[in-house]
C-alpha cells in the first residue's frame, strides 16, 4: 500500500513532462505537433503547448485530436 502514492506521483510527472514543452524550438517542431507559432500570446480559446522562440509560443486548438 505505500508503492500506491508513489506511483501516482510518478505518472502524474510523467503526463505533465509529455505536454507542455518550454524549451524553446523551431517552428517546424510546433508545426509537427500540430500547432502554429503566436508572436506573445495564443488567440482566446487556443492552448499553448510550448515555445517557439523567445517571444513566440506554440498554440494548438484544445479540441486537436
Amino acid at each position: 500500500m505505500r508503492i500506491l502514492p508513489l506511483l501516482c506521483a510518478l505518472l502524474l510527472m510523467l503526463q505533465g513532462a509529455a505536454g507542455l514543452s518550454l524549451a524553446p524550438g523551431l517552428p517546424q517542431h510546433c508545426e509537427r505537433r500540430g500547432g502554429f507559432c503566436s508572436h506573445k500570446s495564443c488567440p482566446p480559446g487556443i492552448g499553448r503547448i510550448g515555445l517557439c522562440s523567445e517571444q513566440d509560443f506554440c498554440c494548438r486548438s484544445r479540441w486537436y485530436p
